[in-house]
């Protein structure tokens, strides 16, 4: 029987822990974390697990097959290279590292230890995601045209990374599942419109993934948003699909509209014919995404399988928020000096210059 042991019991770190100890075939040992109040809580709910203080109490374990690293980003590169160097098979929450290089470093450390080193991108393992990849897979939407993504709500605010490391490493991981598709360019714009005491994160951002074929995959991540959204649209040559996982009943839908070219030969002329079509809903699994986790990386450990969201999985995704910040950070230096170059507010009573906006390329 598999020992399975759980770092930080936070956020994630109690839905990993009730989990896991609700799976067959492995047996949770221990669980760590700094905080007094949070391992005080460990001992009432799960009287027989060892409650430990420090991560590195944890991994100097002989006794321990697995961990599941539920901790903030700035740890965890740090923490799995540590458990894998044990010998230890790996679950990290999302982003799997602040850095593509320190990704890479642990899938070779994973690779040469032959231990598993997967990444909870906990969507890839809903009904409506799996089910999502099997229309499209099925070609029941025809050629993709674009993804648009909308992730936003009021808070959290974080202290150690911003929205777009928060919030979109969930859609980024999704795209990745469902579309099988290289990305070639990465362009994003983010804004820090609170800003306190020397805080000063990204709160908002917007990202456009570009493809070869021309498709083209955007995302919007807000923690200002006054309503809470989580939709995204798939437009294909056929039909289109949106996902929606806050409709319980209608997750996921498949809509038979779109544009369709039509020659005029009378005319010699191409023409766009709009088409509507019938609605359908499909059946969704409603088995919890993060019960499929956890038995998906017991059964990796069993059979030696690679999971479904491995190392390479998490370091794709980390790749798009590597591309996608340092798109912002540019964009805003260049900005600056466009706007201040050539979209300079007239003196009063002077007349505008629109050409100056149109160098710009603020009006078309």
């Amino acid at each position: 029987m598999l020992r399975v042991s759980v770092i930080g019991f936070g956020y994630w770190g109690p839905n990993l822990v009730r989990n896991f100890s609700k799976c067959g075939g492995c047996r949770l040992v221990a669980v760590a974390d700094l905080d007094a109040s949070r391992r005080e809580k460990v001992r009432h709910l799960y009287p027989t697990i060892d409650v430990l203080e420090t991560a590195d109490e944890l991994l100097e374990r002989d006794d321990i097959d697995a961990v599941a690293i539920a901790t903030p980003i700035s740890t965890h590169y740090r923490l799995a290279e540590q458990a894998l160097a044990s010998g230890k098979h790996v679950l990290v929450e999302k982003p799997m590292t602040a850095s593509s290089q320190e990704a890479r470093h642990l899938i070779r450390l994973a690779e040469e230890k032959e231990r598993v080193l997967m990444v909870d991108h906990t969507f890839i393992y809903t009904g409506a995601i799996r089910k999502l990849r099997q229309i499209i897979q099925s070609k029941q939407l025809g050629e993709i045209y674009y993804y648009d993504s909308v992730r936003i709500n009021l808070g959290l605010f974080q202290q150690d990374l911003n929205v777009l490391w928060d919030l979109a490493p969930h859609d980024f991981s999704i795209m990745d599942y469902l579309i099988d598709k290289e990305p070639v360019s990465v362009s994003a714009v983010g804004a820090s419109p609170f800003r306190k005491d020397g805080y000063s994160l990204q709160s908002i951002a917007y990202v456009t993934v570009g493809f070869e074929d021309e498709t083209l995959a955007h995302f919007h991540v807000n923690w200002m948003s006054p309503v809470k959204l989580r939709r995204t649209l798939i437009g294909g040559s056929r039909k289109m699909a949106i996902y929606d996982p806050l409709e319980p009943d209608q997750q996921v839908k498949v809509v038979d509209k779109g544009v369709e070219v039509i020659e005029d030969e009378a005319r010699y002329r191409t023409l766009i014919q709009y088409r509507t079509g019938d609605l359908l809903a499909p059946k969704i699994d409603q088995t919890e995404a993060l019960q499929n986790v956890c038995r998906h990386f017991l059964s990796c450990i069993e059979s030696g399988e690679s999971p479904l969201t491995d190392g390479y999985s998490g370091l794709r995704v980390v790749q798009l928020l590597e591309a996608a910040q340092k798109s912002i950070e540019r964009q805003q230096g260049r900005l600056a000096v466009e706007i201040g170059r050539h979209f300079s507010r007239p003196s009063a009573g002077a007349p505008s210059d629109r050409s100056s906006r149109i160098v710009a390329g603020m009006v078309p």
